[in-house]
């Protein structure tokens, strides 16, 4: 025995002591230090990168963007007296030159005066050919942008000329020459054949037709003078017809003409406007210009286009008016926004020749300077002291004033008139419009177009196509993801989920070609058949599973646990073929063989072929993926003991799946929803091929929309940069990105809420 027990402790050795303070394993715990400290520093750059890169992209935006909102400014140069201003008469009209070199002044003497604007030297003075013993009574323009002048005469007669500016460059120097044409010969045309003095004369020409208009008192002279070119010989013919309208019973203050020849204003009176029908030679109404009776007209013009008239009162204030339709269907003149510049007597308005802006200035010598579609008053600021004229230059930017025998050159700074809060989010009653809308429509083919860029139909045209692809997408990924992570079975799991999140590679693009030319089209051919699938799908699959819970035990039993999915696809396959199949059938017996036409006259609704439910269709096809994943991952880490403690507690799985399993996973569920919900929102390229980008407020489902992205991708090359429809299109990218981020801040509170909520399940 003891000899046993020393051959035992002489075998039994102490247990060998492992060195974990080896140079080698030193060396490998600072190479994971580094690594760890590496990747911290890594991930906390990148996170801070990511920040700043989108805290730059929103400052960038703001800062493209906030010049839509400065008014305008004025600067003031030194005043000009020229040797010429003391003999040159009374200024009737001052005109500037698009390069703002030379202006035009025209006098009561019948001269035409033109001068250097930045030294006030005279350069040329042009005596108009006016009859032996006439004088200058009156004068009027055509429409801005138009040089014809018109001089009304103290005979009765008027004098159509035109300015022009030659530009030539001399031994490489650029020179510009006015002058003055006769285009209706240097004869003064008879208005009044009474010989009374045109006190308002007025004009309107377009390439065959000139009609005059003047008055002398109470009486109004209305000729037409149309002009006809032989295209064999070249020989012109013209004829005069004097239109005979009913009289006046006030004294005439201001006469216009429609561009279009088919209205006459005359502002008579102290505030009225009557309106002639130059077709029908007919008065189409009298209009109270004013409701206090002890203000009167004091100033009027055309904007530009000559649809409407700006009305200045002798108590500072200013209006709008043009022509509109009444619901009973005739043509009014209505009052459309009004402006208040100050509390003296508006002398002078002049409109500008490319926007619908306008200029006036008062009896104190305050100058104002207003757009009427934005509905801002962008500057009012004192430039002479009492009454004076003004001329305006084409590209309004540059202004001279004249009063009290001197020049005053004014600078104008007023890069975005055209834009305002009211504008962009509010109904607007836009010219030839019969009630304010929400439009966009950012260019014409006109120059005289009135810029219609209202954001309200883009953002509500986002949200619809939003709201109908998650109305598609949202139930479809949800439910996929509770049944794939809680009853699918585990090697089916493995199978359909990559299938799934590999529809999330699909290019938009292609979804978007794939809709525009394929779906909408064989959506419009099968509207009976589309609308059965979506209906008989879930009763069909709703039945199949009541059949299935019928069937005996032994034959249902053969189905592997997980595996019951599977027995929907001949299912779904079958009634997706038989409601197609019936289609046309249906529509015939339903919709008298052509539901289209039936929504469009039965309902009353418009239907266009690419619509919002071939978008809801398309995109909601392209957000399941993104929906379903994120879903599914967080019904599936759901702690197996939960599940399990619900079932040993005597809860059915269906019982553990809606009380427990969801309740603990609606965080990520929700986060799933925003997720897809901003992506949704921020998509373009399916919106931009599937819907007929229509920027029209209805939530119709058969009609069209445009949303914000699909605005900027569509309007972007196209826009000028710098220009007012290039910082709206910024905007509409700033407006979609703090839309994104208030909802994503909303989505992370509401699911931390969610969390602290049920974390305790």
């Amino acid at each position: 025995m003891n000899d046993l027990a020393n051959s035992t402790m002489t075998t039994t050795s102490p247990p060998k002591r492992i060195d974990f303070n080896t140079p080698e394993l030193q060396r490998k715990r600072r190479i994971r230090a580094l690594k760890d400290r590496l990747t911290r520093w890594y991930v906390l750059v990148g996170g801070l990168a990511v920040l700043g890169a989108i805290t730059l992209i929103f400052f960038f935006l703001a800062y493209v963007v906030a010049p839509l909102f400065q008014g305008a400014s004025l600067t003031r140069e030194d005043a000009l007296t020229p040797a010429w201003i003391q003999d040159a008469g009374k200024p009737l009209m001052i005109s500037l030159e698009e390069q703002n070199q030379v202006a035009m002044r025209v006098s009561d003497k019948g001269q035409a005066l033109f001068f250097d604007i930045t030294t006030g030297a005279e350069l040329k003075r042009v005596d108009l050919p006016l009859p032996a013993g006439a004088s200058v009574a009156s004068i009027g323009e055509d429409q801005p942008g138009s040089p014809l002048v018109v001089l009304g005469l103290s005979n009765g007669q008027s004098l159509v000329f035109r300015h022009t500016y030659k530009v030539s460059y001399p031994d490489g120097k650029k020179t510009i020459s006015p002058a003055i044409e006769y285009p209706y010969g240097e004869t003064p045309i008879v208005l009044d054949d009474a010989g009374r003095p045109l006190e308002h004369v007025a004009l309107t020409a377009t390439d065959s037709t000139l009609v005059l208009a003047g008055s002398a008192g109470s009486f109004l002279n209305v000729l037409s003078l149309s002009r006809e070119e032989n295209m064999m010989t070249g020989e012109v013919t013209s004829e005069q017809q004097r239109i005979e309208l009913p009289q006046m019973t006030e004294p005439v203050k201001a006469i216009f003409i429609d561009p279009r020849q088919q209205w006459l204003y005359v502002i008579n009176g102290r505030a009225l406007a009557d309106v002639f029908s130059l077709r029908d030679k007919n008065l189409n109404g009298r209009y109270k210009l004013l409701e206090d009776g002890n203000a009167e007209i004091t100033a009027s013009t055309q904007l530009v286009g000559g649809i409407s008239l700006i009305v200045g009162n002798s108590k500072g204030g200013l209006a709008q008016w043009f022509m509109a339709r009444d619901p009973d269907g005739e043509q009014r003149l209505k009052q459309i926004r009004t402006f208040q510049m100050g509390t003296s007597p508006i002398v002078e308005i002049s409109a500008e020749e490319r926007r619908k802006g306008f200029t006036a200035l008062d009896a104190s010598g305050q100058f104002g300077v207003f757009h009427s579609t934005a509905h801002r008053t962008l500057l009012v600021d004192p430039v002479v002291d009492g009454l004076g004229v003004y001329g305006l230059s084409p590209r309004a930017n540059r202004v001279i004033v004249e009063a009290g025998g001197k020049l005053q050159p004014l600078l104008l700074d007023n890069p975005h008139p055209e834009v305002s809060w009211s504008a962009l989010w509010s109904k607007v009653w836009y010219e030839n419009y019969d009630e304010p809308k929400y439009v966009w429509q950012s260019t014409a083919a006109n120059t005289d177009f009135e810029p219609k860029m209202s954001l309200a139909p883009l953002t509500f045209g986002t949200l619809k196509a939003a709201f109908y692809a998650m109305l598609l997408a949202a139930p479809l990924a949800v439910a996929a993801a509770i049944y794939t992570a809680y009853f699918m079975a585990p090697s089916l799991r493995r199978k359909v989920k990559p299938v799934i999140e590999l529809m999330e590679a699909m290019p938009t693009v292609i979804l978007g070609f794939f809709a525009g030319l394929f779906l909408a089209p064989y959506v419009e051919g099968h509207l009976p058949g589309i609308f059965s699938l979506l209906m008989l799908l879930p009763i069909g699959i709703l039945v199949a599973g009541f059949v299935f819970s019928r069937l005996p035990e032994s034959i249902r039993l053969r189905v592997p646990d997980g595996w019951e999915s599977a027995i929907l696809i001949p299912v779904i396959l079958f009634v997706g073929w038989l409601s197609l199949y019936m289609s046309p059938y249906l529509e015939t017996w339903f919709f008298g063989g052509d539901m289209r036409m039936w929504i469009s006259h039965d309902l009353g609704i418009t239907y266009d072929q690419r619509n919002a439910l071939v978008v809801g269709l398309a995109m909601g096809f392209a957000v399941i993926p993104n929906i379903y994943s994120i879903a599914e991952d967080a019904v599936f880490s759901v702690p197996r003991g939960l599940t399990l403690g619900s079932l040993a507690l005597g809860a059915t799985p269906w019982q553990t799946m809606t009380r427990v399993v969801i309740l603990t996973a609606s965080p990520g569920i929700f986060s799933a929803l925003m997720i897809g919900m901003g992506r949704a929102v921020g998509e373009t390229m399916i919106v931009l091929m599937a819907t007929g980008n229509t920027p029209v407020m209805e939530m119709n489902l058969f009609e069209g929309l445009r949303t914000l992205a699909a605005n900027v991708a569509v309007e972007m090359p196209e826009s000028e940069v710098g220009g007012s429809h290039y910082r709206v299109l910024f905007l509409s990218a700033l407006v979609l990105l703090l839309f994104t981020f208030i909802m994503n801040t909303l989505a992370e509170l509401i699911r931390q809420r969610l969390r602290k909520k049920y974390s305790s399940l």
